[in-house]
Order: C-alpha cells, then structure tokens, then sequence
C-alpha cells in the first residue's frame, strides 16, 4: 500500500443545526480529521450543488447565516480532475461555490479554512455503476495528497423526520437499511450498493436518490489493498443516519 496516500471519506452531514451544535457528531468530525494526514487540497462530492458558500437552507437560528467557509479555490485542482475523468466529461466552473453539504463538516474537520476545497457535481443521468466509475477514475488523486470525500446521509428522509427531537430513536425501517449498507461496507461487497434499490425498505430510507449518490462514489475510490472502516454510525431526528464510512 502506498504509504502517502490519503484516505477517502463519506460523511453525513444532517441538519445545518450540526453547525453550531457540538453532539457526538460534530465531535466525530473534529477528531477525524487529526487522524488523517495532512491534505495538499479537498474535493468534495456533496448531495447539494448551489453557488458560493451558500447558506442554503432556511427557517433556522440567525447565527447560522453568519457562519461561512473562506477557503481557497484551486483550478489547478479543477483541472486535474477534468484530466482524471476524461475529454468530455465535465467543465469547469470557476465561479461556482461551496454548498452547505461541503462546508458544514469542513467546518468541523478544517475550521481553519486553509485547505484549497474545490466540488463535483452529481450527474443525475448516470447509472450507480457508472457513480462507481466515475469514483474509481479519481482514485489517482489520493496518491497526490487529495481528501476526497462525499458528503450525504445514507438514510434521509425529510418528510419522516422528527424536528423536535434530535435523539429520537431510529425507525426500524430506517435502522434496517443503515444496517444494510453497513453489512456491504463491513464484507467488503461494495458492487452491491450500486443495488440499492432491492434492499429493504429503499423507498422510505432514499425517497431521492442525491444524499446517497455520493456514496457510490467513494465506493468507487477504493483499492484492493484498502480497508472500509465505520468511523461514525447513529441517528439524528429518526431518518437520518449519520454513519461515516473511511476507505483506505
């Protein structure tokens, strides 16, 4: 295994009042990050895609609104992901920003904000085989020092959620597909997520597909010798599961 290369993250991120709150969440997060080496830059691919460090979310405290995340750009880095991926496969945006499924955890692992970050969009017309591939075309940038992380939830469902209740207990449904995505990642069967829809309980634990989206490719960022580790795992408000997956 090669010794300098970065792992690659796929993190929950939840609701924007993980933020400002400090839970066993946000701690994970802070943690983590001083496990891990130092990276030369962060591409984030993120369940949401708006412009600059947007604060795209509404009807929550004020002092989120003041919150941002200047760090630096890189199209160097933009670049060398236009070449990993392929003639033809994506453009570059200069002006575009970092959307709250970026910044919120960076927040956290990066408070500093020093890091180029730069993002990838998710590519509704793709199979989940093709999300792999495309993961797998990026693995070359660990080997230079890039964090690569998706930022989702593997069960999120909005319309379920209790809103009064951070803690409150997981449903079953959502439970046994947390489950189901842990037993993949734990045997190493990853090819089965691309599946996802004929695990149980699909329609109710990913009513949309973009917060798992990103799972797939992390997936795909993985080598043979690497090992997948649950570095976070546990619910907030019922339906959405903030398990955070380490490859490598």
């Amino acid at each position: 295994m090669n010794k300098n290369r970065m792992p690659a993250l796929f993190l929950a991120h939840g609701s924007p009042m993980n933020i400002i709150e400090r839970n066993t969440f946000t701690e994970a997060l802070s943690t983590l990050s001083g496990s891990l080496p130092q990276p030369k830059g962060i591409i984030v691919i993120s369940a949401h895609w708006q412009t600059r460090t947007m604060h795209d979310f509404s009807g929550f405290p004020d002092e989120l609104y003041h919150i941002g995340y200047p760090c630096p750009g890189s199209p160097e880095m933009a670049e060398r992901v236009r070449a990993a991926m392929g003639p033809g496969v994506v453009s570059c945006d200069m002006e575009r920003g970092l959307d709250h499924g970026a910044w919120s955890v960076l927040h956290h692992m990066y408070p500093l904000a020093f890091i180029p970050v730069i993002q990838i969009s998710l590519d509704v017309s793709l199979t989940p085989e093709e999300r792999m591939e495309l993961g797998k075309s990026l693995s070359s940038l660990r080997d230079e020092g890039v964090l690569i992380l998706g930022s989702g939830n593997v069960v999120h469902n909005l319309g379920l959620v209790d809103s009064d209740d951070e803690e409150a207990p997981a449903y079953t449904w959502a439970q046994s597909f947390d489950n189901w995505v842990a037993g993949c990642v734990e045997s190493n069967h990853l090819e089965e997520l691309t599946r996802y829809r004929t695990a149980p309980f699909s329609e109710l634990a990913v009513p949309t597909d973009e917060h798992y989206i990103p799972l797939l490719y992390v997936a795909g960022l993985r080598r043979s010798d690497d090992m997948l580790t649950t570095v976070f795992e546990g619910f907030q408000n019922a339906s959405l599961s903030m398990r955070c997956i380490r490859v490598g």
